[in-house]
Formats: C-alpha cells, sequence, structure tokens
C-alpha cells in the first residue's frame, strides 16, 4: 500500500473517518494481539479503570459492574506495539488524511471491554481532551477482535467533523468529555463494522462513541493519536509519554516553543 485510493480519500473528507484492511502483517498482528493479552494479564491487579461515569452521559454509576480495562503509553510496555505505531501502511495513509508527512505522534492507549459488562462510551469528540489550532489531530484505531453493536463497538456520526467543536456537556462535571446526546443520540449514529485488524482512522473531531459489550465476546482494541508537527495546541496542556516522536518527517517548531505550550505530568 502507498496512500489511499482517490475514493478512500473522499470518504474520509466527506465522512472525517475511513476503514482500512489489511495494513498489517499477519505475523504482526499475531504478535500485537499476543503481547496484548500479556500485558493485561501482568496490570491485572493494577487500577485500569477506564469507563466514564456521567448522570447526562449514560446510565453507568461509579458502582456499575459495566467497566472498561485501558493501558497508556504501549510504547513503554513492549517494542512489540511499535510494529504498529511505525508500519509504514499506516503512515501512507495518514500522510494522505492530515496532508503533511511532518506526523507526530501524541499518545497511545489500548481497551478492553469484557464480555457482558463492557461498558459503553458516550458519543463525544476528542477535540475537548487536546484541542489544536488547525485541526490536524487524527486517530488511529486497530480491532484486536471483531466488532459489532453487540460486543462493544465504535459508533459514528458521518460528516460530524465538519460541525466543528461541539457544547462540552462533559467538562460541567468533571474530566469526561461529551457531547449533548440527545442531539448526537447513539441510537441514530452509524455502527462500525470491523474484522480483526482492520484499522479505522478518523478525525478527532469526529462525533463518536461505542456500545455497551452485551455479548460474550470481548473487544480489544488499541489506538495512537496523532498530530501535525506543523500544528500547535491550543492553551496549556498536559505533556504525555512520548508524545512529539516524530514517526514520520520532521519538526521546526518543538525546540522554539514546547516550554509554552505543554506542562509536564
Amino acid at each position: 500500500m502507498v496512500g489511499l485510493t482517490q475514493e478512500q480519500k473522499q470518504f474520509y473528507e466527506e465522512n472525517g473517518y475511513v476503514l482500512l484492511e489489511n495494513l498489517l502483517p499477519e505475523n504482526d498482528l499475531s504478535n500485537i494481539y499476543e503481547q496484548y493479552n500479556d500485558l493485561f494479564k501482568r496490570k491485572n491487579q493494577e487500577k485500569m479503570e477506564s469507563s466514564w461515569v456521567g448522570s447526562d452521559a449514560n446510565d453507568r454509576q461509579s458502582d456499575s459492574t459495566y467497566t472498561v480495562k485501558g493501558i497508556h503509553n504501549l510504547q513503554y510496555h513492549s517494542a512489540i506495539f511499535n510494529r504498529f505505531i511505525f508500519n509504514k501502511n499506516l503512515l501512507d495513509a495518514l500522510e494522505d488524511i492530515m496532508g503533511t508527512n511532518n506526523i507526530m505522534l501524541h499518545h497511545t492507549k489500548a481497551h478492553f471491554k469484557p464480555p457482558e459488562k463492557g461498558a459503553a462510551y458516550p458519543m463525544h469528540q476528542d477535540y475537548h481532551y487536546f484541542p489544536y489550532k488547525n485541526n490536524s489531530m487524527v486517530a488511529a484505531f486497530l480491532h484486536l477482535d471483531a466488532a459489532n453493536p453487540e460486543n462493544g463497538g465504535l459508533f459514528v456520526y458521518p460528516g460530524s467533523h465538519k460541525l466543528g467543536p461541539q457544547e462540552d456537556i462533559g467538562a460541567k462535571e468533571g474530566n469526561f468529555h461529551y457531547v449533548n446526546q440527545k442531539l448526537f443520540p447513539i441510537e441514530k449514529a452509524t455502527p462500525i463494522v470491523a474484522k480483526k485488524g482492520d484499522v479505522v482512522i478518523f478525525s478527532y473531531l469526529l462525533v463518536h462513541g461505542s456500545s455497551a459489550n452485551t455479548s460474550q465476546r470481548p473487544r480489544r482494541m488499541l489506538l495512537m493519536q496523532l498530530a501535525s508537527a506543523d500544528d500547535e495546541p491550543i492553551g496549556l496542556q498536559l505533556m504525555r509519554p512520548g508524545q512529539g516522536w516524530m514517526l514520520r518527517g520532521i519538526n521546526i517548531n518543538r525546540d522554539a516553543s514546547i516550554s509554552k505550550r505543554f506542562e509536564q505530568p
């Protein structure tokens, strides 16, 4: 693969996301899958709760049995995850989508939705967590299980990235950001039906969320978020481990501006 087809580029421009197949060699996908499972086994005694709690977002309360387990900064746990982060086919696609070869890592994370009790994620925009001036931020979401609405798959509002930032309802309650669920109900969103190994790339302005996992199958995923090195964050933001790794191209702005834009965790 060398970049996207014209049809894929047009689909992304119109919808704010694109589903891509066969980006990773089968051997890499298998090794990532095995290392993911091993990592979650090693970390299972630590606090990994990553589900959202909010009265306006969904029905989940802090004592709910529904859960999502999460681990951040995968590149610090195993070099295997770099096979996704530095995958040439993925970077070719990202270059077409982002319109630059100066591609900078923002962060990585993995989520696990267990069978029958995987919590839903309310519809939201990632923009509200880390806004950037030129909105270059995108996510690359790797499915480690086949996903659909029954096992907690991704839902999107196609074209919602064109609406710009929506009101951040979640900011009124705490650290969980989400949009008005009455304006963007998950029932009217488009489900992403994906196979194991499929990658969804989407704009951080795209309104998206996910359903609860009520099936007997798990839903495992990992993702990374990236920005153009030519873009700049809005306001003071938290500096995440590994943030600023150049996956392709150069960053001529880093030394002059990083101390003014980020605070250390």
